[in-house]
């Protein structure tokens, strides 16, 4: 477990954590009605009669989501209940025509499951989730776009969300992080939810408490929508703190809904919690309990991706890679297929280290995913053959990496036209040794009396005379001879 105490006056609190993840179900249509559950558009152009609350309108199921949201609880390894009810939660809002959203209580399509986290340390730690259910999402009140009035935009209303609810086992800022980034993994490797969070698709409900260590659980606190990763992090930092201060100045935490103002760090209240009760849950009557077969469980089951735990697994096994290496690279199934392509028939390894290392930060350096790589995987094992086969050194490989960067071109055809060829010409070598030795008879005579730390300084001298040309292990062993014979 990851340590993250606050020490107060009146000992060390623990932080205790829990989130509620909305994920955008990728459909085609909406959860209850034929519109469009495209993200964007022009306001109010995907909405069918029965989003906006017209009289009449009955809700008819998308088998589609249903599908979904088994396939995302079977990657959950988490339990199927192959009879839930939609259920209506009774709140009032002007983006919310019906007066109620649709939602599941007491009987969730999706029970207890199980993600394992990978943490910077190298450990792993289990979190618990504790239920799944489908629901429809709100509208969008707009509040900037006139002096005096609000504006409504339904296109979001009646999108299918699934809300997936962890229980209470993070204990730091750093687990919920990690927590959020393997279950966007697991949802982008099923294809259930595109894990957007800037657009929305993905969101966290942050609840937070502190207690002593031992104690039972005290009083929590929801932060809501949170659309990153490191705005939630920031947010458990703030929100924890918080708590210990009113505890430790004798106040008391009141349990409510909290907003985090991302440009400050803070968070803020928006309203007093509500309770289960308060919403007046009941069965919803235009919609029958969902129930449907093994058989239709089976055979999701049967269809599901290799996902990231076991990819991870498979690296390790089949790779040689470390446990951390491995769950970098399977943290996006693109980078995943990316490492495969460009490990095959080549040093597995040392690929692993280029598209973690200069790969990664070309990327990042450019501003494209690795969708969008300029360098095709398989010329990144083609680059390490040709430093494993000694026809550049490494050196030269990271002046050819850049080259691969700017035009995507292929390593061998660099090489043989810019002349980068590794010299291992051991008279070439030598005449560029006995010039450097020359050039410094007094550092030479420093070597001869003992002082061998400078064999460094004229490799590097060596090196940069034959413009990083020179076979490495040749001019080391040749420079030692000539200087200490």
């Amino acid at each position: 477990m990851s340590s993250y105490i606050i020490e107060g006056e009146t000992g060390p609190w623990e932080v205790v954590i829990g989130l509620e993840v909305h994920a955008q179900v990728i459909s085609a249509a909406k959860l209850f009605s034929g519109a469009s559950a495209t993200f964007g558009g022009d306001p109010n152009t995907h909405v069918a009669f029965l989003d906006c609350g017209m009289p009449g309108m009955l809700p008819v199921i998308n088998a589609e989501c249903v599908r979904q949201a088994v396939k995302t609880g079977l990657g959950l390894n988490a339990q199927i209940n192959r009879r839930s009810v939609f259920d209506r939660k009774n709140y009032f809002y002007a983006d919310l025509p019906l007066g109620y959203q649709i939602s599941q209580f007491a009987h969730p399509i999706v029970g207890e499951g199980t993600v394992i986290l990978d943490m910077k340390d190298g450990t792993s730690r289990e979190v618990g989730i504790e239920r799944l259910h489908l629901e429809i999402d709100a509208g969008k009140s707009l509040h900037d776009q006139h002096p005096s009035k609000s504006f409504i935009d339904l296109n979001r209303a009646g999108v299918a969300l699934m809300e997936i609810v962890s229980k209470p086992d993070m204990r730091s800022p750093e687990e919920a992080g990690a927590y959020l980034k393997k279950l966007r993994a697991i949802l982008r490797y099923l294809e259930t939810c595109d894990g957007n969070m800037e657009e929305g698709s993905m969101r966290a409900d942050v609840n937070v408490s502190v207690r002593h260590p031992g104690e039972p659980l005290r009083t929590r606190c929801e932060i809501k929508n949170v659309n990153s990763v490191r705005f939630v992090m920031q947010a458990i930092e703030y929100e924890a703190a918080r708590h210990v201060e009113v505890y430790e100045q004798g106040g008391i935490i009141e349990q409510e809904t909290r907003l985090f103002d991302s440009a400050k760090g803070t968070t803020r209240p928006m309203r007093s919690k509500e309770f289960a009760h308060d919403y007046r849950y009941f069965p919803d009557p235009d919609l029958l309990p969902l129930e449907f077969t093994q058989e239709f469980v089976d055979e999701i089951k049967a269809g599901l991706p290799e996902l990231p735990d076991a990819k991870k697994a498979r690296f390790i096994g089949d790779y040689g890679l470390t446990p951390y290496d491995a769950g970098v690279l399977v943290a996006e199934k693109e980078t995943a297929a990316y490492f495969e392509a460009a490990a095959e028939g080549h040093d597995a390894k040392a690929v692993a280290n280029w598209v973690m290392g200069d790969l990664f930060a070309a990327l990042n350096r450019t501003g494209k995913s690795i969708a969008e790589s300029p360098v095709a995987p398989e010329n990144i094992g083609r680059l390490v053959d040709l430093i494993k086969d000694g026809t550049i050194s490494g050196r030269i490989a990271k002046d050819v990496f850049e080259i691969m960067v700017e035009t995507g071109g292929e390593p061998g055809r660099i090489v043989e036209e810019k002349g980068l060829k590794q010299v291992t010409d051991t008279g070439a070598i030598e005449k560029v040794v006995d010039e450097v030795i020359a050039a410094n008879p007094d550092k030479a005579a420093e070597v001869k009396a003992g002082k061998e730390k400078l064999l460094g300084w004229f490799v590097g001298q060596a090196m940069k005379a034959s413009q990083g040309k020179a076979n490495p292990g040749i001019l080391n062993e040749m420079i030692r001879k000539k200087l200490l014979g």
